[in-house]
């Protein structure tokens, strides 16, 4: 293999991979694990650095294969808090110890499989005319001597194959935690690409296999309905793709009879039955709307609309009132029956009186009549509660009455 630039040896100071090292120079080629260990880099022109696409912390915020690198750099400087990163760079210097990891591409360019917000902090800091175009106004100035120090950065030239048990360490429940989403894309590259089994990537990351399998299962069950053209990401009425709608939802009961979801389909890279394709797409546009099709989300809140929407699935008759287009919370009331939203709205508006009196004598205030009125109304709303419950109860026992004299 060609030298890719300039090497730097890092003397380690402790026992370990990655541990804190002293710069020192060698010419000495080696392996990423022995590079790691040794704290020997290599070193790249951050020309020759590319921010990388399949990072799985940007897929969340609509980021594709095809997405430019300005587009790149934009997002993680809106949503990855690279200003942070940037201030400690201009501040105290890159940290030599902490390469970047890079993968070579067929352009001859490298691609930066690890440590894409500080290459992005690099590039804003070195370049005036991105940091207008992004306005990254206040980001701190470096002096040219700075900015030469920052125009080649330390790498370990590897492949993502090499290093996935290392970022899942990291990443999945490690120091630099990603969130449920890009863990589940981390997840599905390795066990689709590299054919490593569920519970050996739980082993290796140290995660409980339960959870890994539910996190593929859920990204599994979002790619189903994007190759059956149900669904696409990119169309979500909301600014991000919320993937723990899907994720905590599809072990809910209703959505599992909704989806026909089995216990075998843990591991399959199509969980859903064909037959529950179409009610699959119908789910995840209630889960997060579409933009193309002018269609909100019915989750506003986590806790409790999406339970209220796995409630509504339970029933036939709430399933026909989302289809139908109904809000939520009325689809909730059909299908609960009135008799269950009779008892519910006793039980609720009993607590609410009991909060209210427990507060009375601190929280009335005499002079406020509109309260006093208010709990008036609530009296003879109660008092018409109970006397129509009354009188139902008694026909009730009469007919009771008279059918038993009529059978006696």
């Amino acid at each position: 293999m060609r030298s890719v630039g300039r090497r730097t040896s890092i003397e380690i100071e402790t026992t370990g991979p990655f541990a804190y090292a002293i710069p020192q120079m060698s010419l000495k080629k080696q392996t990423w694990g022995e590079a790691a260990a040794t704290g020997t880099y290599d070193r790249l022109p951050i020309s020759d650095l590319l921010l990388d696409s399949a990072n799985p912390r940007l897929a969340e915020y609509g980021i594709t294969d095809s997405a430019s690198q300005f587009d790149l750099l934009k997002t993680l400087w809106v949503e990855m808090a690279v200003e942070e990163v940037a201030a400690s760079i201009a501040h105290s210097g890159f940290f030599e110890h902490e390469p970047l990891f890079v993968e070579k591409t067929s352009s001859g360019k490298y691609v930066v499989i690890e440590g894409n917000r500080r290459l992005a902090a690099v590039k804003l800091l070195v370049d005036a005319d991105l940091r207008n175009k992004l306005r990254a106004t206040d980001l701190p100035r470096i002096t040219q001597e700075q900015a030469a120090a920052l125009a080649d950065l330390p790498v370990i030239v590897t492949s993502r194959r090499e290093v996935w048990r290392y970022l899942g360490f990291k990443h999945v429940n490690g120091p630099a935690t990603w969130g449920s989403y890009a863990k589940a894309q981390y997840i599905a590259f390795v066990h689709n690409n590299y054919h490593v089994p569920l519970e050996d990537i739980a082993a290796q990351i140290g995660d409980y296999n339960a959870t890994v399998e539910r996190m593929y299962r859920g990204l599994m069950i979002v790619e189903q309905a994007e190759e059956a053209r149900v669904f696409n990401r990119a169309d979500v009425s909301k600014s991000r793709f919320h993937f723990n709608y899907i994720y905590t939802g599809m072990d809910y009961p209703g959505i599992r009879r909704f989806l026909s979801l089995g216990n075998k389909a843990a591991s399959s890279s199509r969980p859903v039955p064909v037959s529950k394709v179409k009610n699959l797409g119908e789910l995840l546009t209630w889960l997060y709307g579409s933009k193309k099709r002018s269609k909100k989300s019915l989750i506003k809140s986590q806790n409790p609309d999406l339970r209220d929407l796995d409630s509504v699935l339970l029933t036939d008759d709430g399933v026909k009132a989302l289809r139908d287009g109904l809000p939520l919370s009325v689809a909730r009331d059909i299908s609960l029956g009135d008799e269950r939203i009779f008892k519910q709205s006793l039980r609720e508006a009993k607590l609410a009186m009991q909060r209210a009196l427990g507060t009375m004598t601190t929280g009335y205030e005499p002079s406020e009549t509109e309260n006093l009125v208010l709990a008036q109304d609530l009296e003879s709303l109660a008092r018409d509660l109970v006397d129509g419950m009354v009188q139902k109860k008694n026909k009730g026992e009469r007919v009771a009455r008279k059918t038993a004299r009529i059978n006696a």
